[in-house]
């Protein structure tokens, strides 16, 4: 019986070829847009959980305090207020996995014909612990060659494409001024860091080397800035607070008076550049689906239209035994229909959409399963609800005067 109506409500739908399909461009228009804005949204929000995952995880920066000279206030870290003692202390306390002491500066790389600028990072073999970063290819400095400021580095793969081009660069030799340092390991691929600094474009060596033979130091053991790791995300907040306390208590610091540091939790700074691009995705989604609405008043629109025109016809139906709820279900299948099969041609758009705006402007799109399934359900929900009171008009008419209808 079901099938029957099936087919009398797509027979009904082909004798109106041009409005059916002038019906269904609302829910086509509708469905792609909300399956486009939805990929692009959740594609941003894949990027910045890349660009997270990439700086590590359960992650504080400690740095140091800035100076106040005849009234000229310099900015966090410009102060030597941290030393590598302060980072051995914290790397002892409850919840902390590993802290790494480093110095920041640039350099010009040279590698015969070849010299390229890029930042150099001091730090201790801890850093590619904390910074979650292993290597693809080589090894690690270590502890041996911080106690001897040996000049050996690892090298970010922007950097290595750019002095190396297709050569393997670990066993090379590079040289910052005149002194030659020997490649180690190349650092695994990080991309772009949430301020759109590119993380490959680097060259990490012994902090006690970039203290003593690169950027110098104001005193021994004085760094610039402290990474510390966490244990887990949920300690993070009573790990801050541990690491106030030591170095307030460590830098002897009074109550009341301001700390010569300054500790940033990373993970936090992250989570809300992640929640903003949540947001915007709903935000987009939620736009996007004021179509749908426009396009679900559309087929009641049309759909009322239809029971005007075909009153007489829904009389006989009546009159000859059809009862009231097998009107009401026909009239509901026609509606379905419309919004199922816009549905399905709005959703080849928006995919289809999202892959061409991902080919060519390189712009991430994810077009995940949920998305679809529920752009889907919410089409027949659609022609479900703004179907029903025209078919339930329909069902409703008195059949003799539907007989007698003109």
């Amino acid at each position: 019986m079901l099938i029957g109506m099936f087919h009398e409500a797509w027979s009904a739908m082909g004798a109106n070829r041009m409005r059916s399909l002038l019906t269904m461009l609302g829910m086509v228009i509708g469905v792609g847009a909300v399956v486009l804005m939805m990929a692009i949204g959740q594609g941003a929000q894949f990027a910045v959980a890349e660009s997270i995952n990439s700086m590590g995880s359960n992650l504080f920066i400690v740095l140091s305090g800035g100076t106040n000279s005849g009234g000229v206030r310099s900015g966090m870290g410009s102060a030597p207020s941290l030393t590598t003692a302060d980072a051995d202390a914290i790397r002892e306390l409850p919840g902390v996995a590993a802290a790494s002491p480093s110095q920041n500066g640039s350099a010009q790389l040279v590698h015969g014909a070849l010299n390229w600028n890029t930042s150099v990072i001091g730090a201790v073999p801890d850093y590619l612990e904390v910074r979650s970063w292993p290597l693809a290819s080589g090894d690690p400095f270590t502890a041996s060659d911080l106690r001897s400021a040996t000049r050996v580095a690892l090298i970010g793969q922007i950097a290595a494409e750019n002095l190396f081009a297709d050569e393997d660069p670990v066993g090379k030799t590079l040289r910052i001024g005149q002194a030659p340092y020997q490649i180690l390991g190349v650092l695994a691929k990080k991309g772009q860091s949430l301020d759109g600094r590119d993380q490959d474009d680097v060259l990490i060596v012994p902090l006690t080397t970039a203290q003593r033979k690169l950027f110098g130091t104001p005193f021994q053991g004085s760094v610039r800035a402290i990474m510390v790791k966490a244990e887990r995300a949920e300690t993070m907040p009573q790990v801050e607070i541990a690491i106030n306390d030591l170095l307030r208590q460590r830098h002897r610091i009074r109550e009341g008076q301001d700390s010569d540091f300054s500790v940033r939790n990373l993970t936090a700074i992250a989570d809300s550049a992640a929640e903003t691009t949540r947001v915007m995705s709903l935000l987009l989604g939620a736009i996007a689906s004021v179509s749908l609405l426009v396009g679900g008043i559309g087929i009641m629109n049309i759909m009322l239209v239809s029971v005007t025109e075909r009153t007489r016809e829904i009389g006989i139906r009546m009159a000859i035994g059809a009862r009231e709820r097998d009107v009401l279900t026909q009239f509901l299948l026609e509606a379905i229909i419309i919004s199922v099969v816009g549905c399905l041609i709005g959703l080849a758009i928006g995919v289809g959409g999202a892959v061409l705006i991902n080919a060519l402007t390189d712009t991430p799109v994810v077009i995940s399963g949920n998305t679809v399934l529920v752009a889907f359900s919410v089409a027949a929900a659609t022609g479900i609800f703004f179907g029903f009171y025209p078919a339930r008009k329909a069902a409703r008419l008195d059949p003799i005067e539907a007989l007698r209808y003109q």
